[in-house]
């Protein structure tokens, strides 16, 4: 089973604030559990979250050679 993760707990991890994971649970962009009136987020979905978020770079073409204007 997933350990599941309070607020401060995923801002802390994401480098943030605490109102951010707090707005993507409202705009329910995260997969989060209600327990009771607490809200967790599963490791694995914050996992899944920073993954489908992860911009690769681009890879450049070589500069050897410039065109001319």
């Amino acid at each position: 089973m997933d350990r599941l993760l309070d607020v401060h707990e995923v801002a802390e991890f994401l480098g943030t604030t605490v109102r951010f994971p707090r707005r993507l649970i409202e705009e329910r962009r995260i997969t989060f559990v209600k327990v009771g009136r607490h809200v967790r987020i599963p490791e694995r979905a914050l996992q899944a979250y920073v993954a489908a978020n992860t911009v690769e770079p681009v890879s450049l073409r070589p500069t050897g050679l410039r065109r001319a204007a």
